[in-house]
């Protein structure tokens, strides 16, 4: 078969979908773009949103229209999610979040037999981590490794803890041999990450920690940079600082998820910290770490938040001074508590909140970029573009320098200007 995979949402989605490509490779599939006519088209969608489920229903009729006679096949937290609504979109298979290898048997027994499946399992129940193979295809600089699945946290925002289930672990030493494949495969950088990577081990009582897992892996793969996803505040303690800040191999790149500024936000959100820890874990990483790049996800506009909270965001990221943040107004998510909470913010005034977060945090990353200037950093190049060659330094800073045929090399750069969003050098050499 022909397939084409469209991902939707979140690196774990992503991840998931370089490990379906890479078994549909060994299974003698071959792959093919999103424009082009395939015989299956795979559809890996997002359910975080109102507006994510719409756009997975999307895909599902594009690739309808793009080729009646195709296999269309839905996957991911939208079906898992809202079974119902999927099998309404009169697609040739459903699954949900479950075995990605069943999954792509599913497709090819479809393919064969030409009928319809539909198989989505009970998230709730899953207690076994899937291993999948991490990277991709070959001409990749980065490899995710998923470590984690599920989450237990339930903010009242998120419907994530019903489409992923509860907290699985991939084992300590399964994930170490899967980074030193990685690193001797060619990849210079491993992204280390979940559905909520800051609960990995949480389900065997503290017998290992996710300061254990960051060490074993960095050792696994010396001479691969090795990038942590998303972590919850508690995760930063002094102990953990003290621990992953001997790593020379770990990027100085920690986003940390705050979503509100304000306490009161905070406590309707059903998050599990106030600002004072959050603050905490920001001071400990500029503590041990030089110029860490500290990146966070805000949402606006959220039920109850009055102007007077929202003026308490803006002054606390302001004291947190985010290297980049990600900023999204509130959108309802129905099945979750927050939908029908009073309070709802009006679209118009979460608009203008979000614009004016992002003025904020646009002032704060120039006032980041622009301290590198006259340093130098170590640039793992990704892309030529426009004459540049483009890449990312540890702190994950966008990088654009003059060579010649820089791919997947990582090179020490001086900085000489910062842009917008990114910052110019000068490449000095490769760093071996």
């Amino acid at each position: 078969m022909k397939v084409s995979i469209q991902t939707l949402g979140c690196k774990v989605n992503q991840y998931e979908t370089q490990a379906m490509e890479l078994l549909l490779r060994q299974k003698g599939h071959v792959l093919v773009l999103e424009d082009e006519v395939a015989d299956a088209y795979i559809i890996n969608s997002c359910t975080v949103t109102a507006s994510s489920d719409k756009k997975s229903r999307q895909a599902v009729r594009q690739a309808r229209r793009k080729a009646p006679s195709a296999l269309v096949a839905l996957c991911g937290c939208y079906p898992q999610v809202s079974p119902k609504e999927a099998e309404a979109l009169g697609v040739d298979l459903i699954a949900g979040t479950g075995s990605r290898e069943q999954f792509l048997s599913l497709l090819e027994e479809v393919w064969k037999e030409k009928n319809k499946v539909v198989a989505i399992d009970d998230a709730m129940k899953r207690r076994v981590f899937e291993q999948l193979p991490g990277g991709g295809l070959r001409d990749r600089t980065r490899a995710m490794l998923k470590v984690e699945d599920g989450c237990v946290n339930f903010c009242t925002y998120c419907i994530i803890p019903y489409a992923r289930g509860p907290v699985r672990s991939l084992p300590l030493e399964e994930a170490t041999q899967e980074a030193r494949r990685l690193f001797e495969e060619g990849y210079r950088e491993i992204v280390l990450t979940g559905i909520e990577l800051s609960s990995w081990g949480r389900e065997w009582s503290g017998e290992e920690t996710l300061a254990d897992l960051v060490e074993q892996i960095c050792h696994a793969a010396p001479g691969c940079r090795i990038r942590l996803g998303s972590l919850e505040p508690r995760t930063i303690t002094e102990e953990f600082c003290a621990r992953i800040s001997k790593l020379s191999n770990l990027c100085p790149h920690f986003h940390l998820s705050l979503q509100s500024g304000c306490d009161a936000t905070l406590q309707r959100m059903n998050r599990k910290y106030n600002t004072a820890r959050f603050l905490e874990s920001v001071t400990l990483l500029r503590q041990w770490f030089i110029s860490p790049g500290i990146t966070t996800d805000l949402i606006v506009g959220f039920p109850g938040e009055t102007e007077e909270e929202f003026g308490e965001t803006l002054a606390f990221i302001e004291t947190c001074r985010f290297s980049a943040m990600h900023i999204f107004p509130y959108s309802p998510r129905k099945g979750t508590p927050a939908a029908s909470m009073d309070g709802q913010v009006q679209n118009r005034e979460k608009a203008a909140r979000a614009k004016r977060a992002e003025r904020l945090a646009i002032a704060m990353e120039q006032a980041y970029l622009s301290g590198f200037v006259g340093r130098e950093m170590q640039v793992l190049m990704e892309e030529e573009q426009d004459g540049f060659w483009r890449g990312h330094s540890g702190e994950y800073v966008p990088v654009l320098v003059k060579g010649d045929d820089l791919h997947n090399r990582i090179c020490r750069v001086r900085i000489t200007a910062a842009g917008k969003r990114e910052l110019y050098g000068e490449w000095l050499e490769e760093v071996q």
